[in-house]
């Protein structure tokens, strides 16, 4: 069989729970012997809480004749069939309706469904602290008469919904106060020693707005498009791929907020799947200036599609932003974090880096137990971790998105099953009768089985088709092998696939079987459990096969129900996301009939041997990498990211009143602003970047105060800074990243020059290497579509933003090493690589040497205010931190090149006025963003408000509307 693999490393059968948490307990004592502070409690986020409550009135709700949607999700089982009847409560299963105390308004009773996520939270707290914040789902009503227990209302008969706005305060509050101490189990808080407790924390919504965000958009926007489906493909009727996408913003809100109500300094918060992708950005907005310091993970359980798919969702960038506001983001494979990170650089403008961030070091003075293996690295994937108790990696490798500055972690790590719970629950004494019944019943044939959700993208149809194939190719097995194949209903009816599988399951029994004999068995029902592990106990084969799916637990748990009878093998299609791990099944491509045939085939004829190898292996991995292995390695990756983030401190957002403080003490004082991302938001168009009316009016106001010397130190050429900044009287303005200069009449401390005069500095030095350069920039863009070439008076760029956006980065990369191998070391130049562009100039002209130039013409300056946004405003960051200081205290400059190229005689050392806690070098971005900077504001607008602020006046409107990444300039402009 022709098949695809994932890339996979065997030391994933390796792994060691007990190993992994004791690297997570290595980090979390090292984090805090250096001053992280740590609460030791994590915040789980899901789109449900594990916890179904139900409200016991004694009378009926006012509601009673309101009708309302159906609870959602519906309360039949997910990963594991479980039904609370007499038979599993002979076993005491969590599942069973609290018994009612009088006292208490509500019932509370497990969720079913999502079995392996939430037994992975729950074994947390054998280590941590833990809340899980969650939806309440829709409120269900137990009406009970007199002193009636809660117990009479199992079957669910006197249960009704009612609208969540009927639910008072004093239910809402009673609720959460019932939820403190809960536990499904009944053996107390937390498992494996009960070391943590876990909290339920509800979130409250309207009913239009949860029923929008969960049977609207995300039902019927974003799963279909993440299993691939576009919206006209789905069974239900399209209206709107944008339709409710107010529910899924006003929901994700309601989420932001409920968490920052309970958020503490150190918290771990974790973000659960495709219903909350918005939430870690707008978490950080809601916490304000706390937003930077939270570590954000967001796990996504789903397939994430390839980013032409993702692209038709018309809330991309919105949904891409969300996600991008975690510390780090994790999907099942491999694949699926290839695709976010392909679609942020496609759909977003982002550029990927590959970064190594060390582990922390203890402090010299603090002793310690680690024993850290040297010279050793780990890629982010957490299977190759170290499995020693007493190490952990001492640097780790992870992919990561540039956020403007900010670096997004990408990984993957699949989600295993609760191995031991499994295991114990195929040993239910139910089961083996059933399981007698049915060898009885299929005496003498093989049997396959699958059980899938009947869901288009479980490939129920194809599997029926195959097997059509099976005997139609291979005729000795008519007769001789039957299909059990079972289907539970999925949350939306899908009447069409209902009918065209029970017309398939019609054809092939009509085709293939006799009166004594049927090929086929259907049933489209949901299993009690004691069924559920008979059928996969007596199988001779299992056969899933979906189109496309995320997590798929029936795979793993056949293997351990296989464990104490046949050990039979597994047929599993390639696009699951658990596939890549177990290569020991028989991997198929669902699509290709005959290639499924063919490895049914050879599953019912496989040796004895071979399939106790083959099985050994499975085992060993479902029972290694388990649900709770994958939820301890998700807390060292995200212990991993304080880690980069504790060598790279979030930088100090600037102060109005300090900066005021210091405006006001200075005699002479000097602002240098960058102009497109710093004075004005980046726009689309380049020629649409026109200062606002605010940005207008600061400048005017600082430039009319004598003791203020104001430049702009720009990308853009003369021609545009002087027709949208010209008419500011005593406006300074440089151009070319520095290649031109116009003073102020007020500047040169206190020379008259005339403001129509532009020095130009490229007059001096030597530009011929700029045709050798144009030449290699034309060979690259004759073979780089969309690309083009900028030339201006000081430097030359190569523009690539309309190109493809992989594409064009691989020819940057070429073009880049070929102007440093070739040319750069001949020539007095330097290369630059800009946002989507490349680019060549000078080494005397950039933006700090002009910097150096203004503040060496002005020693007299007493405050320095200098902001901008992107790489080429680090040059003049770094030139206002250079400056030595001599045996007095004072700091001396000597003259700049862009002074001596104009003036030879001028070379003489000057000292500065200037202390250092009088020069504010700000980054316009968000704090995590890496710079030499000494403070941030986070948008255009607060700049022009802090300039407002010193001239004692407030903002009149709004600074312009700015676009997302994807509709920006290359930088060259700036």
């Amino acid at each position: 069989m022709d098949t695809f693999n994932e890339p996979y490393t065997r030391a994933g059968d390796d792994i060691s729970l007990d190993a992994v948490r004791e690297q997570v307990r290595a980090l979390e004592e090292v984090h805090k012997a250096n001053g992280v502070q740590l609460s030791g409690r994590i915040i789980h986020v899901c789109h449900y809480l594990p916890v179904l409550p139900t409200l016991v009135s004694n009378t009926s709700p006012a509601a009673a004749g309101v009708l309302s949607p159906p609870p959602s999700p519906p309360t039949f089982t997910g990963d594991v069939p479980a039904s609370p009847t007499s038979e599993s409560g002979e076993e005491g299963e969590a599942g069973q309706p609290q018994p009612s105390v009088q006292s208490k308004r509500w019932k509370l009773a497990p969720r079913y469904g999502h079995a392996a996520m939430i037994s992975g939270v729950r074994s947390l707290s054998a280590t941590h602290d833990q809340l899980i914040v969650g939806w309440t789902g829709d409120i269900l009503s137990s009406l009970s008469v007199g002193t009636a227990s809660a117990e009479d209302n199992d079957t669910g008969v006197g249960e009704q919904c009612i609208p969540s706005h009927l639910v008072s305060e004093t239910d809402r509050e009673a609720l959460e106060a019932e939820l403190v101490g809960y536990d499904e189990d009944g053996q107390g808080q937390g498992i494996e020693g009960n070391k943590g407790k876990i909290e339920y924390v509800p979130v409250w919504l309207e009913d239009k707005v949860g029923h929008g965000h969960y049977d609207g958009y995300c039902k019927t926007t974003l799963w279909p498009l993440f299993h691939y489906l576009l919206w006209q493909d789905v069974a239900t009727e399209y209206a709107s791929a944008d339709a409710h996408w107010v529910h899924y913003e006003q929901a994700n809100q309601a989420f932001a907020e409920r968490i920052a109500s309970v958020l503490k300094p150190g918290d771990l918060v974790w973000v659960h799947d495709y219903h909350l992708l918005l939430v870690p950005k707008l978490l950080r907005s809601v916490v304000g200036e706390r937003g930077a310091d939270v570590i954000i993970g967001l796990f996504v359980h789903t397939p994430f599609p390839s980013s032409e798919v993702f692209r038709c969702l018309p809330r991309r960038k919105e949904i891409l932003e969300g996600m991008l506001g975690s510390n780090l983001v994790c999907f099942q494979t491999y694949s699926y974090s290839r695709h976010f990170t392909s679609t942020c650089v496609r759909v977003c403008g982002y550029e990927t880096t590959s970064r190594t961030v060390p582990a922390p070091s203890l402090p010299s003075n603090t002793s310690s137990v680690l024993s850290t293996s040297s010279g050793t690295t780990s890629s982010l994937n957490p299977l190759t971790f170290s499995t020693s108790k007493s190490s952990f990696n001492s640097e780790n490798k992870y992919i990561g998105i540039d956020v403007q500055g900010h670096i997004v972690a990408v990984s993957h790590c699949p989600v295993g099953i609760d191995a031991e719970r499994v295991a114990r629950d195929t040993l239910r004494p139910g089961i083996q009768p059933k399981l007698e019944s049915l060898r009885a019943l299929y005496a003498d044939k093989k049997i396959i089985v699958g059980r899938d959700k009947l869901d288009v993208v479980k490939g129920v149809l194809h599997k029926l088709r195959a097997f059509e194939k099976l005997l139609h190719d291979y005729p000795e097995w008519q007769g001789e092998v039957v299909l059990i194949q079972v289907t539970s209903p999925a949350l939306s009816d899908s009447p069409k696939l209902e009918r065209q599988v029970s017309e398939l399951v019609s054809h092939i029994n009509g085709e293939y079987g006799s009166l004594d004999f049927i090929p086929v068995h259907h049933y489209h029902q949901t299993l009690k459990k004691d069924e559920f592990y008979a059928l996969l106990s007596v199988a001779d084969l299992g056969v899933i096969t979906p189109l496309r799916d995320g997590m798929n637990t029936t795979s793993m748990e056949f293997v351990i129900a296989q464990e104490r009878t046949k050990r039979s093998p597994l047929v599993l299609s390639e696009f699951m996301g658990i596939s890549q791990h177990m290569g020991d099944a028989l991997q198929v491509n669902p699509w290709d009939l005959g290639d499924v045939a063919a490895a049914m085939n050879t599953g019912l004829l496989m040796s004895p041997a071979s399939k106790a190898a083959r099985h050994a292996a499975l085992h060993k991995v479902v029972t290694t990498h388990t649900s709770h292995t994958w939820a301890a390695v998700l807390v060292k990756m995200l212990l991993s990211q304080i880690t980069g983030q504790s060598h790279a401190k979030g930088t100090p957002y600037l102060s109005k009143e300090s900066l005021k403080e210091k405006y006001e003490k200075a005699g002479k004082r000097l602002f240098l602003f960058d102009y497109d991302g710093t004075l004005t938001p980046i726009v689309k168009t380049p020629s649409m970047a026109v200062p606002s009316l605010d940005a207008l009016n600061a400048l005017t106001k600082l430039t009319s105060d004598p003791k203020n010397i104001v430049y702009i130190v720009s990308g853009r050429d003369q021609e545009f800074l002087e027709i949208h900044l010209g008419h500011i009287k005593h406006l300074g303005m440089s151009a070319e990243h520095g290649g031109f200069i116009r003073e102020p009449s007020n500047g040169n401390n206190g020379a008259i020059v005339k403001e129509e005069e532009w020095v130009n500095f490229t007059e001096k030095l030597d530009m011929e290497w700029m045709e050798e350069v144009a030449e290699i920039f034309r060979y690259y863009t004759e073979r780089t579509t969309g690309s083009h070439i900028e030339i201006k008076k000081s430097s030359i760029t190569w523009h690539y933003r309309a190109s493809d956006p992989e594409w064009g980065l691989f020819q940057c990369r070429q073009c880049q090493d070929l102007l440093e191998n070739n040319l750069a070391h001949k020539r007095p130049i330097e290369v630059l690589v800009g946002k989507k562009n490349l680019e060549v100039r000078p080494l005397a002209i950039n933006k700090g040497e002009i910097v150096k130039r203004i503040v060496y013409m002005n020693p007299d300056a007493e405050f320095i205010f200098c902001a901008g946004d992107d790489k080429t405003d680090e040059d003049m960051f770094r030139a206002l931190h250079l400056f030595p200081p001599t045996p007095s205290g004072k700091a001396t400059l000597e003259a700049p090149l862009s002074v001596t190229l104009v003036d030879k005689s001028a070379s003489l050392e000057v000292e500065l006025a200037i202390a250092p806690d009088a020069i504010f070098t700000t980054s316009v971005g968000p704090s995590s963003k890496r710079t030499l900077a000494s403070w941030h504001v986070t948008a255009p607008d607060e700049v022009v408000d802090h300039m407002l602020h010193l001239v004692g006046e407030t903002s009149r409107a709004g600074s312009g509307d700015g676009l997302d990444a994807e509709d920006a300039p290359a930088k060259g402009y700036l």
